[in-house]
């Protein structure tokens, strides 16, 4: 499997992405690519190593280590490299039924627990899945799904983020009627208004959507449901069963002196906002033009956030990490196949160096306050290492995470949630009988490939639920 000796010979390859000081001022995808040569080579590097670690899928020390969706990686690299494409093709959506979004925004906790990375650098496990499915679009190797001879029953995927989307597509080839609900204008949840263009091309989602819609699945857009008891035929609605996939999105809010200011927003609608923008050819109403920003959280989020201030011609940015600055190198408490808990420079911290010439990152900085003057946010007052600062900012966003699903949601549809906010009764059942639930919703803020994980098992409890309806019916 793989190249004799691959990962001792070949040296690891990405594909250079566009220069950042180039690439802000557009919202075109930052990414580029390898020839397929290249990504060929790349794949020999997967190696029959004997414990391929990359596809056990499981948490360590409360992060993934491995894939979640147990993807066959060794077999299918070695297909990659072999030139076997429609079968490598083949062999990913055996596991993976939307590789183009986990090959372009997963973190790649595959690559985290190759067995290469435990004394050099990972296999480009998540470029060759992109560049594998990349070639199933473009050459037509993306047969619909056909429609049944008979429909085994209906079902409403409500939300169509990546849950919602793997949960639709899954039951679909389980031979269900399947109708996604919407609330937004445009398909595809977080993926579509939570992650900026540059970092996931919309024109990709599209692309899938009508996939989906050519293999028989329905959309309904602008479509918010707030009673999903009312959907299931036994009371008066005309579906099977309903799955719940509605995310986690609940932002997590500061209550410091000043939170009232304007110009002080959750970083999920600045992104909502800022894409519709684009999307729309308008410049936001929020928009950071001219102005400081100021961005609360270290995560991925932020990080968007802060590449999207740059684009729209912000005046600085700054972002507040509470944590402290991660270690350059792992540290003996952090072994492999763990997540590596190491310091990264993302793309937005690589723009804002090239854009301020310096890392936008304030670390082990704890926010005390708003200032503000006539009614708008002026500063930040922030306790820095035992020292009090204030930064300029007449725009900051709070990037802290999720809390959960939307509570008003969560009690207008009238099902229980845990202490979490997480919602689900047994397993992937709500409190409400033919009612299932997955992604962030169920499980709380995750990955995208968690949330596929997700919609793959709801459609599989589903499936069995209404198989064990049918038996009981005689």
């Amino acid at each position: 499997m793989g190249q004799v000796n691959g990962c001792l010979s070949i040296d690891r390859l990405e594909a250079a992405d566009r220069a950042a000081d180039i690439r802000i001022s557009d919202w075109g995808a930052i990414h580029g690519s390898l020839t397929l040569a290249e990504q060929r080579r790349q794949a020999a590097r997967c190696m029959d190593c004997g414990v391929p670690f990359c596809h056990g899928g499981r948490l360590l020390s409360g992060m993934a280590s491995g894939c979640p969706l147990s993807n066959l990686i060794p077999e299918t690299n070695d297909l990659l490299y072999r030139g076997c494409d429609r079968a490598a093709l083949a062999r990913l959506l055996m596991t993976n039924p939307l590789p183009e979004f986990t090959g372009r925004v997963c973190p790649a906790p595959c690559e985290a627990a190759c067995m290469c990375a435990f004394h050099q650098e990972a296999v480009t496990i998540r470029a060759n899945e992109h560049a594998i499915i990349e070639m199933g679009f473009a050459n037509g190797w993306m047969p619909i799904i056909p429609p049944p001879k008979k429909e085994r029953g209906s079902v409403a995927v409500i939300g169509s983020g990546p849950a919602g989307l793997a949960c639709a597509i899954t039951l679909r080839r389980m031979e269900y009627a399947v109708t996604v609900f919407e609330k937004e204008d445009r398909p595809g949840g977080l993926l579509m208004y939570g992650i900026p263009n540059m970092k996931l091309e919309k024109e990709t989602i599209d692309r899938r959507v009508e996939w989906m819609k050519l293999s028989g699945i329905a959309f309904k857009l602008n479509a918010e449901v707030t009673d999903a008891k009312s959907l299931l035929n036994n009371n008066g609605g005309k579906f099977d069963a309903v799955a719940l996939c509605c995310g986690a999105r609940e932002p997590r809010d500061l209550a410091v002196e000043g939170r009232e200011l304007s110009g002080v927003m959750f970083a999920v609608d600045y992104l909502t906002q800022a894409t519709r923008a684009v999307l729309g050819h308008f410049e936001s109403s929020s928009t950071a033009r001219g102005k400081d920003v100021v961005i609360l959280g270290g995560g991925d989020t932020g990080n968007d956030c802060v590449a999207t201030a740059i684009r729209q011609g912000c005046k600085s940015v700054t972002q507040l990490e509470i944590l402290p600055r991660p270690p350059a190198e792992r540290l003996p408490a952090n072994p492999w196949p763990e997540w590596a808990r190491t310091l990264k420079v993302d793309y937005g911290q690589q723009e804002a160096i090239a854009f301020e010439g310096r890392d936008p990152r304030v670390y082990e900085a704890a926010t005390e306050a708003f200032i503000g003057e006539d009614g708008a946010v002026r500063s930040v007052r922030a306790n820095v290492k035992g020292e009090t600062r204030e930064f300029p900012a007449k725009l900051v966003l709070l990037a802290m995470g999720f809390t959960g699903p939307e509570r008003k949601l969560v009690q207008s549809l009238g099902i229980e949630a845990d202490a979490r906010g997480r919602v689900f009764e047994s397993g992937y059942q709500t409190s409400i009988p033919g009612v299932f639930t997955a992604g962030d919703m169920r499980r709380g803020q995750s990955l995208v490939v968690w949330a596929i994980h997700e919609g793959k098992a709801a459609a599989a409890a589903i499936g069995q639920h209404l198989n064990k309806d049918a038996d009981d019916c005689g």
